[in-house]
This record gives C-alpha cells, structure tokens and sequence, in this order.
C-alpha cells in the first residue's frame, strides 16, 4: 500500500509534464509542416551534374 501512495504521485507527475511538453511544442510549431521535412531530402540544391 505504501508504495502505491508513492508511485501514483510520482506517476501523475510525470505524465502531467509530459504533456505540458507536448503543449510547449505544438505553441512553438513544431508540427507545422510535417511534409516539409520529409520532401527536404529530395530537393537537390547543388543543381544537375554536367
């Protein structure tokens, strides 16, 4: 029994800023553009090969 009064808390805790975490990165955008990454690593900046 002790030991749940010790792991709930502990628990709660840790899951509530988990998610002020989650919060924090959708205010700063993180998830803005999720394609924009993905297609980054097709674009070739240095042009064609002669």
């Amino acid at each position: 029994m002790n030991s749940i009064a010790l792991l709930l808390p502990l628990a709660l805790i840790m899951g509530s800023i988990g998610l002020g975490a989650f919060f924090w990165s959708l205010r700063r955008g993180q998830y803005e553009d999720m394609d924009g990454a993905a297609n980054r690593i097709l674009i070739d900046e240095e042009g064609p090969l002669p």
